[in-house]
């Protein structure tokens, strides 16, 4: 028979997968409590981090339909996630910066949309850069095409009235001769 409190804790682990867009798997074995609650710190509002118990995690991640947490990405040792509500990459950026300055975070894996991420790929999604620059490069980059078009469509009359132009100097030019 389960326990209530173990009960409690699988169904917040459920929810916490279900509502969120990306999980990422560390091991904090070697961090301190401080360093610890400057990663959640670093992490903003939109991603908690959690110490989690590998067998509650692993019933919790089965009931909300996420079935990666095998092979590589086992539950085993001191385990933590990073349930990311907002953006993946910025969280993945914090990980992976704190990672750097503190070697005893482990980024394990992950799962974003279901899928399941390798360390690397993890590494690969920090390097990405944010959505908004992404947003601000595809607008610049529509903005320029529109600024050529334009630029098409104003060529052929500017040429004709330089042509004309031409022709006027050349008949002023002609008739001062003559």
């Amino acid at each position: 028979m389960a326990r209530p409190d173990k009960v409690a804790a699988v169904a917040e682990l459920t929810e916490r997968f279900k509502n969120s867009s990306a999980a990422v798997l560390t091991e904090y074995r070697g961090l301190t409590v401080t360093q610890i609650s400057e990663l959640r710190t670093k992490l903003g509002t939109d991603t908690q981090y959690a110490v989690v118990k590998n067998t509650l995690t692993a019933i919790a991640a089965k009931e909300a339909g996420v079935d990666v947490f095998e092979g590589d990405l086992a539950l085993a040792g001191p385990s933590a996630i990073a349930f990311v509500e907002g953006d993946p990459v910025e969280a993945a950026k914090s990980l992976r910066d704190f990672a750097k300055t503190n070697p005893n975070l482990v980024i394990r894996g992950g799962v974003m949309d279901g899928k399941s991420l390798s360390a690397a790929e993890v590494t690969k999604l920090a390097d990405l850069e944010s959505r908004e620059v992404l947003l601000a490069k595809a607008a610049g980059a529509m903005k320029a095409k529109l600024f050529q078009a334009a630029y098409m469509f104003t060529a052929p009359a500017s040429k004709a009235v330089r042509t004309i132009e031409a022709l006027r100097e050349k008949q002023a030019s002609t008739g001062e001769a003559a």
